[in-house]
């Protein structure tokens, strides 16, 4: 056992139950909100505010024109997905005038899931980016639209642009079931990296 109290590297001592901050992001309308709102074990904060006319022309609704609503700060949530393991949900804005909150939203993060509409694959180009720039392990979660088209998993990889070790998977974001699976496909992507990748940033 080490000094911060672990048997070996990611996995908590015997009685120990381990904290982890995962971000949940995306781009705008991708369903990052519904995700945390599902699978959450508490209430979750959220901080949507009704799209007005002063969006017009700021924020992209093409392929999302229904939405009424959007983030302006953060979604937060909790899940437990054992006795040892606790993981709070931290969900992005995703529209670019809000994007200067993610540098401090990600300080801490463990890793991240981005959220990717196929139909609008460019929406959540600039999330995968921010992974990469901040060096956040991360997982793909193609969220399932009733209009979405079944693409080949290695055809969105290639339109991504995102390496063969990154899991990419389908889930539907209002079903806790569902959304759990993507989370414990993260923890999963976590522990087969290098022990030095499973500590906090």
């Amino acid at each position: 056992m080490d000094s911060k109290g672990f048997d070996r590297p990611g996995r908590p001592a015997a009685g120990r139950t381990r904290s982890v901050k995962v971000m949940i992001a995306g781009g705008f309308g991708t369903g990052k909100t519904t995700m945390v709102r599902s699978v959450s074990d508490i209430r979750p904060l959220t901080t949507e505010e009704t799209l007005t006319q002063a969006s017009a022309g700021v924020d992209d609704l093409i392929g999302v024109a229904d939405k009424t609503q959007t983030t302006v700060s953060l979604d937060f949530g909790k899940i437990s997905l054992n006795d040892t393991l606790t993981l709070y949900l931290f969900g992005t804005p995703g529209q670019e005038r809000f994007w200067f909150l993610w540098n401090g939203l990600f300080k801490g993060a463990l890793g991240a899931v981005v959220l990717v509409d196929t139909r609008r694959l460019a929406s959540s180009f600039r999330a995968i980016e921010e992974m990469e720039r901040q060096q956040v392990p991360f997982v793909i979660a193609l969220n399932v639209f009733p209009d979405s088209r079944d693409h080949p998993v290695e055809e969105i990889r290639d339109a991504l642009d995102i390496p063969p070790h990154t899991p990419v998977v389908a889930f539907d974001a209002r079903d806790r079931s569902s959304s759990r699976d993507v989370l414990v496909a993260l923890i999963r992507h976590l522990k087969e990296r290098p022990a030095v990748a499973l500590e906090p940033r």
